[in-house]
């Protein structure tokens, strides 16, 4: 059962025009009211062009406005609270409040990002990444930790994976890429500009291009081929390193498995080769 409205509504707000966020805002006072209506009549309630409510289903990676009120149902079937229900830290709490509060938002993460993560890209990323002559990793910061994870599972499965950090290391390996290869940039605020300009360089070479990012519309993501997108909602109290990194590593622990599947006999072997090898130092 499709669901994910109400997070991708929520998620998406920040970046959203003016008139769709007009129309999202209405959509989020009034889930239950707005399943049962027609695009005519949202538009007449919300004030807003039937072709604005289009252009947010789009926003949203949706096919229509009957796949939002599909989702939007299936949220508001659920028993449980409602998914964009993240708890607030307290800093000077007890200790097994603090335990409470950051496992219930880590969990809560992985539950929003199921509801945004498409399985149609995902896919596409993992049927190019195990063609793939050689996989680059973008990724700044934070998101660097997330870049060097996917390198290392590759690595032991016997994958070309190269990582860059910084700019010289991005724009180097950006330039070398051909047809044959993938760059995927990883960027959770989906704006980090290195990022775009290596994706873009890279996709000028004719290399694949896949992006991780927080969802809605960023320049990251719009400088890919193919998205794969995190949920977004989390509290001002609390970096985007944090809650969100865990739904970044969820996503590539997916992605890995997809490629291993893809041949997994060999894979193990690689896997088997790389451990007696490890062993041998140790």
């Amino acid at each position: 059962m499709l669901k994910g409205g109400l997070v991708s509504l929520n998620s998406a707000l920040p970046t959203l025009k003016p008139m769709e966020r007009k129309v999202a805002e209405y959509i989020l006072e009034r889930p239950s009211e707005v399943v049962n209506l027609s695009i005519q009549k949202l538009a007449g309630l919300a004030d807003v062009s039937e072709a604005t409510i289009v252009r947010l289903c789009r926003s949203l990676n949706y096919k229509g406005f009957q796949e939002l009120k599909l989702r939007l149902a299936a949220d508001l079937s659920g028993n449980d609270e409602p998914r964009t229900a993240y708890q607030e830290i307290e800093i000077d709490g007890p200790i097994g409040e603090l335990v409470d509060s950051i496992s219930h938002n880590n969990m809560r993460s992985i539950q929003d990002t199921m509801s945004v993560l498409s399985g149609e890209s995902l896919e596409v990323a993992i049927d190019a990444m195990y063609r793939a002559r050689k996989i680059v990793l973008f990724g700044v910061g934070a998101s660097g930790v997330i870049a060097m994870d996917l390198k290392q599972k590759l690595t032991r499965i016997n994958y070309w994976c190269e990582t860059g950090l910084g700019v010289d290391e991005l724009k180097t390996l950006a330039a070398n890429l051909d047809e044959r290869d993938v760059a995927f940039g990883i960027s959770y605020s989906g704006g980090t500009r290195d990022v775009v300009d290596s994706l873009q360089l890279a996709g000028e070479n004719g290399a694949k291009t896949i992006s991780l990012t927080r969802f809605g519309t960023n320049p990251v993501a719009e400088a890919a081929q193919t998205n794969l997108f995190t949920s977004s909602l989390e509290n001002s109290i609390r970096s985007g390193a944090m809650a969100s990194r865990i739904a970044q590593l969820n996503v590539i622990d997916i992605l890995y498995v997809g490629i291993l599947r893809k041949d997994h006999d060999r894979h193990i072997r690689s896997l088997e080769s790389t451990r007696k090898a490890i062993k041998r130092q140790t």
